[in-house]
Parts: C-alpha cells; structure tokens; sequence
C-alpha cells in the first residue's frame, strides 16, 4: 500500500493545479513529469502526503502509544530527517522551526479543513475495526486538522481503505458503506470538476475515482484528470484501491522503477509496509 500511495503522489505532484491542458497532454503513465507550476519538486519523488503517512505508519508499527504527542513526534522527525518539497507554503516554514513533538503541539493552530489529515490516514485502515481505524484517525487529525470537515475527511480516507482491505462489499458501494458509517451521504455523491484543497473535496473526488474500480493505472488516471490538487486525491484513492481484490495491480513498471528509492523511498516504504497490520 505505501509504495502504490507514494507512486500516486508523485504521478500525481507532476499534475497538481496545472493547466487541464497539460494534464489531458501528459496523463497517459508513460513516466513522471515535471510540473510546470512547481519545478523544483523532481518527477518521481513524492511529497508531504506519503512523508506524514510514513510517519503514521512507522509509529503504528512501532508499539508505541497512539497520542496527539507521539503522534507530532513522529510528524517532525520525518520533516527533519529528510526535507522535501510539496509542503504548504506555512506548513513548511512551521515545521522548520519546531524539534520535538511538544513544541509543535504548543505552537500549532489546528484549525484547517484542507486536506492534510485524509492524505496521511491510510494505514490507520488497516487496523482491526472500524471503531479502531475511527480512534487512531481522530488522534492524528485534531493535531492539525481540528474542525468538523478536517476529521470528517480522514475519517472518509481511512474508511476506505478499511473497506476494501477487509472486503466489505463491491468497490463500487465504497461511497455508500462510508457514508452510512459517517451518517452523512455526502461520501456517496459522485465528485465531478476541478479538486480544490478542501479535505472533503479530495476524499470525496478519491472515492469516486476507487469506485469505478477495474485497475490500479485506470484509477490513478482518473484521479489526475479532475485536475486540481490531485497528488492528494490520487494519494488517497491508490491507498485504498491497492487493497481492493477487485483491483487489478497494474502499475507500469516505468513509474514503480522510477518512484525514488534514496534512504525512505521505494524499498524503505514497502519494508514499513510489510510490518503493518
């Protein structure tokens, strides 16, 4: 799952909030590109989105407690081990200046609705119950994202992948199973147009794209073509759809030999996978 999640998101940071132009020009996986509005961010490497959901999984796998202190731990030790592109503009600047966990939880405004708790949430899926996946999700949302929609998103994200590692019906119902555990049918409603950073509009968009099944690669092109902030939707949507049955596996080879593979790139992240639940 994290190696899928992670060729999502750097397939994905090549098309993010670029012309629709380009991306119906380049969209076809026939390898990463550059994106025109983020230059700096080399083609195959990932962003914020799988570096928060490594420091996820690397503190799941680790026995230690689930709290709102190990969890902003493990978010500015994974920052400050290896600095990359693809962090909001403030985000960034923040997580700069604070080196322990404490700090952060004493400086941060967690009062965003975007979409950073959903992108990060997948392995917390995996977990037994949906009472668990629901526990250790809201945990790490409020860190940051304490609002209604903020926690409503990453709920919806790790519901997914939840859904479709344990089988719990077609992957077309995904929507409909998450709405019905969330008591809103907002998650059942198909997205249509352009992604914008809210964290319900990429859940809802990457629910969509996992609902119409068929293939890893078919998903992964339908998460890009809404355009917008897609390397969130496609990171969300292939975290699930990797652990659907239903899902052929078919990534090209060119973009899983391209994913970077320095010390927590390719082979790091299928090695934390591997210990997940």
């Amino acid at each position: 799952m994290l190696v899928e999640l992670a060729i999502g998101d750097a397939y994905g940071a090549g098309f993010e909030y670029a012309d629709p132009d380009y991306v119906t020009r380049h969209n076809t996986l026939a390898g990463y590109v550059r994106n025109p509005r983020h230059p700096r961010l080399a083609p195959g490497h990932y962003t914020d989105d799988t570096q928060l959901t490594l420091a996820l999984a690397e503190l799941l796998v680790s026995g230690e407690p689930w709290t709102r202190e190990t969890v902003a731990e493990a978010f500015v030790t994974a920052f400050h081990r290896d600095p990359r592109e693809g962090y909001a503009r403030g985000f960034h600047a923040f997580l700069g200046t604070v080196r322990t966990g404490e700090e952060f939880l004493a400086r941060i405004r967690p009062d965003s609705d975007k979409s950073g708790a959903a992108m990060r949430t997948a392995p917390l899926g995996l977990l037994p119950t949906p009472a668990d996946v629901l526990h250790h999700t809201d945990v790490q949302a409020r860190v940051t994202h304490d609002t209604p929609d903020g926690v409503a998103a990453a709920r919806a994200a790790a519901l997914a992948v939840h859904y479709c590692d344990r089988g719990l019906g077609p992957v077309a119902s995904v929507g409909a199973w998450v709405a019905y555990r969330l008591g809103s049918p907002v998650w059942a409603r198909p997205w249509r147009g352009p992604v914008g950073p809210k964290g319900v509009a990429s859940t809802r968009a990457a629910l969509t794209a996992l609902a119409a099944g068929g293939t890893l690669s078919g998903v992964l092109r339908a998460c890009v073509a809404f355009t917008g902030d897609v390397d969130t939707v496609a990171t969300i949507a292939l975290a699930a759809a990797s652990r659907s049955a239903e899902v052929v596996p078919d990534l090209p080879p060119v973009l899983v030999a391209g994913l970077e593979n320095g010390a927590y790139g390719r082979d790091h992240l299928a090695a934390v996978d591997a210990r997940l639940p």
